[in-house]
C-alpha cells in the first residue's frame, strides 16, 4: 500500500477545517450577543459572509445544536437557543462551590507577581466601567479569576472549575449585560479577595469570600429576572 502521509491536505481535511472555521465564527457571534436568542441562522448568508460553501456551515450548525446553542424547528430552520435560567442557576451554584475551593487551595501558591497581574486586570475592569462593555468585562472577569484558581494543586477540582466556565460560555452568560450595577460591586470584591490572599488569610475565609462573590452575582441576576 502506498504511503500517503506526505500528501497534501485531502478534500475531507479541507472541508473539516472550513467546518471548524464556521463553527468558531458562528459560536463567537452567539457568545458575544451579536446573534441573540431567537435569531434565525440563514446558512446561505453565513456561508457567503465566511466565503465557504453551505456544507461546512451546516456541519457547524449541527455541532452547535448538539451543544445546546442552536435549536432546529421544522419550517423555521436553525435559530439561536434561548438562555435556560435553570441551567444558569445550577451552573453558578456549582461554580461558586468548586471555584471557592480552588481559590482557597491556590492561595498559598499565589505569589506577588500573580497578585500584581490580577490587580492589573481588575484595574482594566474598573476602567471598563466608564463606557461599559459587558462582553469585554466578562472576558476580563475570567482572566482575573483564572489567576486566583489556576494554581490549584487538585486537578479534579480545577477540571470542574473549567467545566463550569465553559458551561457559562455556552449559556452566553454575560450576566453583567442584565445587571450592570453588579459590575462595580464585583470590582470592589475582587480587591477585597486580593487583600485576603496577600495577607495570608485562613483558607476557609478565602473560600467563603470567593464563594459569596460568585453567589452575589447569581443573586443579582435572579433578582433582576424576577422583577422583569
Amino acid at each position: 500500500m502506498a504511503d500517503t502521509t506526505l500528501a497534501g491536505p485531502s478534500a475531507a481535511a479541507t472541508a473539516g477545517s472550513k467546518s471548524e472555521q464556521a463553527y468558531h465564527a458562528v459560536k463567537k457571534q452567539i457568545v458575544d450577543g451579536t446573534y441573540s436568542p431567537g435569531y434565525r441562522l440563514v446558512l446561505a448568508k453565513i456561508a457567503e459572509d465566511l466565503g465557504v460553501s453551505v456544507v461546512p456551515v451546516r456541519e457547524a450548525i449541527r455541532r452547535l445544536e448538539a451543544e445546546g446553542l442552536v435549536t432546529f424547528e421544522r419550517n423555521v430552520g436553525a435559530t439561536v437557543a434561548g438562555i435556560d435560567p435553570t441551567e444558569y442557576l445550577y451552573t453558578m451554584q456549582t461554580l461558586s462551590i468548586v471555584e471557592g475551593a480552588a481559590t482557597a487551595l491556590s492561595s498559598p501558591l499565589i505569589g506577588p507577581d500573580d497578585i500584581a497581574r490580577a490587580r492589573a486586570v481588575n484595574e482594566e475592569m474598573r476602567a471598563c466601567l466608564e463606557h461599559f462593555d459587558p462582553v469585554r468585562f466578562t472576558r476580563l472577569n475570567q482572566d482575573f479569576h483564572s489567576v486566583l484558581f489556576e494554581n490549584c494543586p487538585n486537578p479534579h477540582i480545577l477540571d470542574l472549575v473549567h467545566r463550569g466556565w465553559n458551561r457559562l460560555a455556552s449559556l452566553r452568560s454575560s450576566t453583567f449585560r442584565f445587571v450592570p450595577g453588579r459590575a462595580q460591586e464585583s470590582v470592589e470584591e475582587h480587591e477585597a479577595l486580593l487583600q485576603l490572599i496577600q495577607s495570608g488569610a485562613d483558607a476557609a475565609d478565602i473560600e467563603r469570600a470567593a464563594r459569596l462573590h460568585r453567589s452575589a452575582t447569581l443573586d443579582a441576576y435572579l433578582s433582576q429576572t424576577k422583577n422583569t
